[in-house]
This record gives C-alpha cells, sequence and structure tokens, in this order.
C-alpha cells in the first residue's frame, strides 16, 4: 500500500505543479532527440512531431582466461579466444503528437560460437547431447506507450516491456553511450531470472520537476520457469521462486514488483527523450547529480531450513529489496580543447534473500567444466559471483583527452578505470573485486568507437563447507561499435 501511495504523490505533485517555462519546454525540450543528424522523417513541418531509427553493433575480439577446469564442447580449454556480438539492436521510436511517444527496441545479445551450443550427459558409456538453435536469438527488448500529462517534461505516464526501473542509472543504460567497455551488469539485478533482458512489463511515472529527475513504476515479474534454463534446486540458500512448484501448494503466488529513482542535478538536466540514461555525452552537457533508489519485491526468493539433525524442517520466503546511493559527473573541463570528464560511485546494499549468490558469464566462451570444486555448477569459462545478497560499491572514471592530439578529424581518445568491490554472505564475507582499464579511441564520438579494455577478476573454489579464493583470471577485449 505503501509504495502505491508513493506513486500517487508523485503523479499528484506533478500534474498540479505549474509548468516551467511551458512555451519553450513544449517546442524546445520536446521538439526533437538531441542526434543532429538522425535517421530521422519528421511528420509535421517544424519536426517536432517524428519516427526515428537508431541502430547499434558492438562487435568484440577476445581473449579470455578460463576458470579452472573450463571446458569447451567437451575438451579442457585453460584459455580461449572468440569473436562475438554483444549487441545488436535496432530501435524505432517518435513523438507521434504534441503529448504521445512510442518505443520500440529489437535485437540480440551475447551471440558467439557457444550461443545455444549442445549439452551433453553421460550414463556410463554413453553420451546424449541436447541440440540448442543458434537462429532463435533476436527479441524485442523494448516495447512501450508513454502520454505526457504535463506541458513540460514534468509528468510522463507509461507502460510496456520497458528497462525503466528503480535501482541505478546502470540499470537503464544507453548501451550505445557507455564509457565502459561493458556496463556493471551486477546492477540489472535480475537479468533474465524474473525479467527479459533486464526489461519488464510496467507501468510507471516520470518526469523532471526543476532539478530533480524521477521515476516511478509497479511491474508484473516474469516466472522464473519461462527463462529457458531450469530452475535452480531448492536449498537452503535463497534463489527466485519455482512458479510451478506453486501448483503444487509451496507459495503465495508471484507479487508485483515496485521501484524508484530520484536524481538531484545540480548543473543541466540529463535529456528525457527515451527511459534510457546516458553513460556519457563527451562534454556536450554539464552533467552532476545525486541519486538514490530502491527495488521491492515481496516473497521474490525462497529456501529450506533445517532442523537440529540437518533434516528440512521448512520451506520460508524472502522479500527482495535493493538500495541505492550514487553519483554522476559528466562535464567538459576545457571546450577549446574538447577534454571532459566522467565519473560515477555508488553504493548498493542487495538483498534477494539469505545467502542468495548466482554466477554469471558475459558471453561465456565455455560451455562446461571438469572441476569438481566449484561454488556453482556454472562457474565455469569468465563466470564471476555477479549477483548476490550483501554489499556492493562501483566507481569508474574516465578523462576525455585533447582533440588535437590525434590530429584533425582523426577522432578522440578517451582512458577509463572501473573497479567493484562485493561483500556477499554467501562467500563467506570473502571480498570480490572485479577491475577494469581501458581506452576508447572516439573515431567519430559513440557513432564510431573503437575499445580495448583490461579485466581482472577473482575466483573460488569448495573445500568442504567453506568457500576458498582462487587466482585471478584476465580478460583482454577489443570492441568495435558502430551506433547510428
Amino acid at each position: 500500500m505503501k509504495k502505491i501511495n508513493l506513486i500517487i504523490f508523485f503523479l499528484a505533485i506533478s500534474y498540479i505543479l505549474p509548468a516551467q517555462n511551458a512555451d519553450s519546454l513544449s517546442k524546445a525540450n520536446l521538439k526533437k532527440p538531441d542526434e543532429k543528424s538522425a535517421l530521422k522523417y519528421n511528420i509535421n513541418a517544424d519536426g517536432s512531431h517524428y519516427i526515428q531509427a537508431t541502430f547499434l553493433n558492438q562487435t568484440w575480439f577476445r581473449f579470455n582466461e578460463n576458470n579452472a577446469g573450463s571446458t569447451q564442447f567437451q575438451k579442457s580449454a585453460p584459455t580461449s579466444f572468440d569473436i562475438g556480438l554483444r549487441r545488436t539492436r535496432m530501435q524505432l521510436f517518435g513523438q507521434i503528437d504534441d503529448r504521445t511517444f512510442i518505443y520500440f527496441q529489437f535485437g540480440q545479445n551475447n551471440y558467439n560460437n557457444t550461443f545455444n551450443a549442445p549439452t551433453s550427459a553421460t550414463s556410463g558409456s554413453n553420451t546424449t547431447y541436447a541440440y540448442g538453435n543458434r537462429k532463435l536469438a533476436p527479441f524485442f527488448h523494448d516495447a512501450l506507450c508513454e502520454y505526457r500529462l504535463s506541458k513540460g517534461n514534468q509528468l510522463k505516464i507509461g507502460g510496456g516491456l520497458t528497462v525503466l526501473n528503480g535501482l541505478s542509472r546502470f540499470s537503464q543504460p544507453s548501451i550505445g553511450t557507455i564509457m565502459t567497455m561493458d556496463v556493471p551488469v551486477f546492477l540489472q539485478y535480475s537479468v533474465d531470472q524474473i525479467d527479459q533482458f533486464d526489461r519488464r512489463l510496467a507501468i510507471y511515472a516520470r518526469g523532471q520537476i526543476k532539478k530533480i529527475d524521477y521515476r516511478v513504476y509497479m511491474s508484473d515479474p516474469f516466472p522464473i520457469g519461462s527463462n529457458g534454463a531450469t530452475p535452480a534446486a531448492l536449498s537452503t540458500n535463497a534463489t527466485f521462486v519455482n512458479t510451478i512448484l506453486y501448483k503444487q501448494g509451496h507459495g503465495p503466488g508471484i507479487h508485483k514488483q515496485f521501484g524508484g529513482y530520484v536524481a538531484y542535478n545540480f548543473f543541466d538536466n540529463e535529456g528525457h527523450t527515451t527511459p534510457y540514461m546516458t553513460g556519457t555525452s563527451l562534454g556536450n552537457k554539464k552533467i552532476f547529480n545525486i541519486a538514490c533508489g530502491a527495488v521491492y519485491q515481496q516473497a521474490a526468493t525462497w529456501r529450506q531450513t533445517l532442523d537440529a539433525n540437518g533434516v528440512v524442517k521448512d520451506t520460508v520466503f524472502d522479500n527482495m529489496l535493493h538500495l541505492s546511493l550514487e553519483t554522476y559527473l559528466d562535464m567538459p573541463l576545457n571546450k577549446e580543447k574538447g577534454t571532459a570528464i566522467n565519473a560515477f560511485a555508488g553504493y548498493y546494499n542487495t538483498n534477494y534473500g539469505k545467502n542468495y549468490l548466482r554466477y554469471n558469464g558475459i558471453m561465456n566462451p565455455a560451455t562446461g567444466s571438469n572441476a569438481t570444486n566449484m561454488v556453482q555448477s556454472n562457474a565455469y569459462g569468465n563466470a564471476l559471483p555477479m549477483f548476490g545478497t550483501g554489499q556492493v560499491v562501483y566507481t569508474q572514471f574516465g578523462i576525455l583527452l585533447p582533440k588535437k592530439l590525434l590530429g584533425d578529424k582523426n577522432g578522440q581518445l578517451m582512458p577509463y578505470l572501473s573497479g567493484q568491490y562485493a561483500d556477499y554472505f554467501a562467500l563467506q564475507n570473502k571480498p570480490m573485486v572485479v577491475v577494469n582499464a581501458g581506452l576508447n579511441w572516439l573515431i567519430n564520438g559513440h557513432k564510431s568507437k573503437l575499445s580495448l579494455d583490461y579485466q581482472n577478476r577473482p575466483t573460488y573454489f569448495k573445500e568442504g563447507s567453506s568457500i576458498k579464493a582462487g587466482s585471478r583470471k584476465s580478460c583482454i577485449t577489443m570492441q568495435y561499435q558502430i551506433f547510428f
């Protein structure tokens, strides 16, 4: 009830507030997106009503030190080299009239030679294979309708399949404009578990009231049994509820998810065309804000409790509650030289339920493991304990170097550093530290960008009931991005 009241409060305040510079907002801020050379068809004479298309492709060339015991198609693979499509996307969106906005995104992700690879099971001397299908990949990421109730950007109401959520700006990132090689994926907290690649069926309100940028939503989570993978077995560690077993009388049903994110901008307001949040504007804006967010879902996970003899006693449900506090800086340093700075820092208290832990490997180059001491069955390749109940700190920093460094019309360089520190209870409070260092060659801004990234990550293994830290592994990735 409190969450519903919060949504009503934001809607009411936004609606009754007088429009700030209403005439200029309706004709300037709402006229067209920031891109000046876009694939755009004007519906009316002044371009305030339009349809626009964008296309993005991120190709990765990667050398990875795989986790101990990793295999690729049943052969030992201590290292690997792969070529893949991290993201291939098409967007279509437009301002249909003064108040109506529509947005679609279609594409695929993490497509390399292990995508939907055959899986095998061995029984005695016989091996059977379950074959995948590499051609079934693209899907709708977003499909939403939005109506602007205010004269300016104060209040927009929307619904559909959307990335909009409440935890972080990197939970809803404009991936074509990110500074680092990739986003901190742990902030896409339930990716492909109870959502569709970080998108959810939701109704939402978002807007900008003077210097305050806000968004609140209520979503209808997907059952984990529909994500195409076998749900984790019920154990003493929390996992997302398997709704198939709900039918056997074990649970209360799938609850709605609520969330909100509020940022205060000290200088310029951020763009507000789509729900996505910019990675870096490369010095084209002066942005500095502080923000906080929250995500809540009742009885999102479940686990077993044991009696004194270690026998299963009961099945209990845990609420999911994530809280965040973050700050973001993106502004020019010297406009003549074309230099700029980008910095971000965030603190996150992530609570999925007791001892929740999930390994994940981005576009994993391995297909299995022959190790017998893995923390989880999918802890092979480049997988790491990405999601968990505990506390996380993430930061990144980058500098856009002078235009003249490479000569006229040769683009600009932007080196960066990022780091993640996580303290997850399921790792028995052993620190989980991931460090990335990279360099972007912005040949034509984000439209044509070549990036080189070095990552150093931890590994872990089980020794009896204890979890131990293993050797650290490295990964070198080159990406070429085209975005227009």
